[in-house]
C-alpha cells in the first residue's frame, strides 16, 4: 500500500490538507506555482516536502489531464 501524499487531521493545521509528515499546507504549492515560482523554488523554501510528494500530488495519480485542477480544488476545500 502506498503512503498518502496528503493528510487531513484536525490536530495538524486545524484540518488543512498538508503534505504527509509535514505541516506544509498543500495549497502553498499551488500558490507558489500560480505566482510563477518553480517547483525547485517551492522545494527550497519547504525542505520537509520531498520532490516525490510534490510531483505525485501534481500528477494526481490519475493520469487525467485535469488532475492538477482536481487536486487544486481538493486542496482549497474548507474543512467541515
Amino acid at each position: 500500500m502506498n503512503d498518502p501524499l496528503v493528510v487531513v487531521d484536525p490536530e495538524i493545521q486545524s484540518g488543512t490538507p498538508v503534505f504527509a509528515g509535514t505541516r506544509v499546507p498543500v495549497r502553498t504549492l499551488f500558490d507558489y506555482l500560480e505566482e510563477g515560482d518553480s517547483l525547485d523554488e517551492f522545494l527550497s523554501q519547504f525542505p520537509a516536502v520531498t520532490r516525490a510528494q510534490a510531483v505525485g500530488l501534481l500528477a494526481g495519480g490519475t493520469g487525467s489531464s485535469t488532475a492538477w485542477q482536481d487536486t487544486r480544488e481538493i486542496a482549497r476545500r474548507p474543512v467541515a
